[in-house]
């Protein structure tokens, strides 16, 4: 119990094994933003009890709040009540996060920005980081 600390997840290694995620999709809705937000933006996300950077590395898709149907394809720009289908990159530190579909309490997302909410999601689909497993050779 001595390694486990806040930020942890814990799951079954024999059956679907928690993973750190090289990038994630996520459906957001921009509730408190002054401005714009564009790729580059790095808004502290938070996922769980973990509180990670991440970088909006692309938006694919601007989403009609009334309807769910895409309403614009890689939009420039976000602003304050617009919903939209965002990829981010993890950059300060490992994420384990997971679809909202498959374990709903990894997949909800807040992004925070200078002690404020900015926006709020759930997560749609992860890329996880591959990890080489086997014996290391030494010269």
């Amino acid at each position: 119990a001595g390694d486990v600390r806040i930020g942890h997840v814990a799951g079954d290694a024999s059956n679907d094994p928690p993973e750190e995620c090289e990038e994630f999709t996520a459906k957001v809705i921009i509730c408190n933003r002054v401005g714009h937000i564009q790729v580059g933006y790095t808004p502290m996300v938070d996922c769980h009890t973990a509180h990670v950077v991440c970088k909006l590395k692309a938006i694919p898709s601007k989403i009609s709040l009334l309807t769910g149907k895409e309403i614009e394809t890689n939009p420039k720009y976000l602003r304050t009540g617009d919903c939209a289908m965002v990829v981010l990159v993890p950059t300060n530190k490992p994420l384990c996060v997971e679809p909202f579909s498959e374990y709903p309490p990894l997949g909800r997302i807040t992004w925070r920005d200078q002690q404020q909410t900015v926006a709020i999601g759930i997560i749609k689909s992860v890329t996880k980081k591959r990890v080489l497993v086997g014996k290391a050779s030494t010269n």
